[in-house]
C-alpha cells in the first residue's frame, strides 16, 4: 500500500521514529548553533534518502518498491539486522520490532504511539533518542528504558 509522504514522513523505511531523532529535532526546533550542529533533517523521506543507513544497498528501496522493510520477501535482512543491533544497543530501539508493530496497527496509529512515547512527562516537549534528553526543558531521559521497566 503506497502511502502519501505526509503520512509517514515521519516513519522511515528501517523502523527509525523520525520524529525523535536528533537530526529532526534540530531541524524543527532551529537549535542548529545552541547545540553546536550546522545542518539537520526533515525526515527520511522527504530527503528522499528511504533509510539512510540501508537504501544505498538495496535496490527495491531505492526503486521504492515498497515503502517498510517489513514488506520485503528478505526481511529482516543482514543490513537491518546489524543496524538494528546497533539501535538496540545504543538507544534500547527495536527497528524490527517497530516494524512488525507497524505492519500489525497500521503506520498512523504507529506514529501516534511514537509521538506519545517520546513525549517528555515533565514539559510535554519532544524527547530526543539519540541524546536521551527533552530538547525543550532538558529533562534527561530514554523513554525506551523506562517504557521497559
Amino acid at each position: 500500500m503506497k502511502l502519501k509522504m505526509v503520512d509517514n514522513n515521519l516513519a522511515a523505511p528501517c523502523g527509525v521514529y523520525c520524529g525523535a531523532c536528533r537530526s529532526y529535532l534540530l531541524w524543527k526546533k532551529d537549535l542548529f548553533e545552541e547545540r553546536g550542529r550546522k545542518s539537520g533533517c526533515k525526515g527520511c523521506r522527504i530527503r528522499n534518502k528511504n533509510c539512510t543507513y540501508i537504501r544505498r544497498d538495496c535496490p527495491p528501496l531505492r526503486k521504492k518498491e515498497f515503502d517498510f522493510c517489513y514488506e520485503c520477501e528478505k526481511f529482516p535482512c543482514q543490513k537491518l539486522e546489524k543496524i538494528d543491533a546497533l539501535y538496540r544497543e545504543r538507544y534500547s530501539v527495536n527497528m524490527v520490532g517497530n516494524l512488525k508493530r507497524i505492519e500489525k496497527i497500521g503506520v498512523e496509529k504507529w506514529l501516534q504511539e511514537q509521538e506519545e512515547l517520546y513525549k517528555c512527562p515533565n514539559c510535554g516537549g519532544e524527547i530526543c533518542v539519540h541524546d536521551a534528553e527533552c530538547y525543550d526543558c532538558g529533562m534527561k531521559i530514554n523513554p525506551n528504558e523506562v517504557s521497559k521497566n
